[in-house]
């Protein structure tokens, strides 16, 4: 039996991820920043899970869930950095403040749980972290540069961590989703720039909240991306990216496809930067 710690939990992927850990009889600590929202988890799961209030932008908040799984269940075995979302802008109409935010919630919450679990995770010699991202990493879109960008540095983060943590016996994998009916779309998971330039309306304006709406129609399933993501972890096979949904992976084969052929035609020109044998 394995005890899982999952960040964003009222909805969403979060939500299929905790309810696929109780339903295999494993344990979950359930959180939210208000953990009235994930009661009915717990209510379903009296035995096996906690929910806990969580703010992954405040260390106090991250002391204390981390805490209260302990007091509760010993351990953590599996950390889920699941927690996030979205912000829509140019990237000159970048507001500092609320993109500080945006990392804060997408990187360095997530970082800050990593090194709170750590410690008893080297003790044990085991363990699992999993960080969850999005396509965007693989390749940004318009007005989406700033999302993107945070989830790419969770992205390498994890590709250095895992290379850090494997003598230790702790495994490390990022959770690469495409597009899932969830609620990204609706509310506080995706904001925007209030300070918008006219110049980028014909380009950026239509991808700005409110400027379109989410039918509910995406093909991406939560529970069955949770029960992905507990199957994987219960086998113990982590790929080091592990792509949800099938244009999810349509899309990141093309564009990994499109870098090695822009890197193929330019490689003479990158090559002729070198000394010349011999020099």
């Amino acid at each position: 039996m394995k005890t899982w710690l999952i960040t964003g939990c009222s909805s969403g992927i979060g939500k299929g991820i905790a309810k696929a850990v109780l339903e295999s009889g494993d344990q979950a600590i359930v959180t939210a920043r208000n953990k009235g929202k994930v009661m009915d988890i717990v209510e379903a799961y009296p035995e096996t899970a906690l929910a806990v209030s969580l703010d992954v932008c405040s260390q106090d908040s991250i002391k204390n869930a981390v805490k209260e799984a302990y007091d509760k269940f010993g351990t953590i075995d599996v950390l889920v950095n699941n927690a996030g979302y979205g912000y829509r802008s140019a990237v000159e109409e970048g507001e500092i403040e609320a993109v500080q935010t945006l990392y804060q919630t997408n990187l360095f919450g997530p970082i800050e749980l990593i090194k709170a679990v750590l410690p008893k995770m080297r003790e044990q010699k085991s363990g699992y972290i999993l960080n969850v991202t999005s396509i965007a990493a693989a390749r940004s879109a318009v007005g989406s540069g700033y999302y993107a960008s945070s989830k790419a540095a969770l992205e390498l983060l994890t590709n250095g961590l895992m290379k850090e943590l494997a003598p230790l016996g702790i495994k490390a994998m990022v959770v690469q989703p495409g597009a899932f009916r969830t609620r990204f779309y609706d509310g506080e998971s995706l904001q925007g720039t209030k300070a918008q330039i006219g110049d980028y309306e014909a380009v950026v304006g239509k991808s700005r909240p409110g400027n379109f709406e989410n039918k509910h129609q995406q093909a991406g399933d939560p529970d069955k991306a949770g029960k992905v993501i507990v199957d994987v972890v219960h086998n113990d096979d982590l790929p080091e990216i592990l792509t949800l949904g099938k244009a999810a992976v349509t899309a990141v084969k093309s564009t990994l496809e499109a870098k090695i052929a822009e890197l193929d035609k330019w490689a003479e020109v990158s090559a002729s930067c070198d000394y010349e044998e011999g020099k």
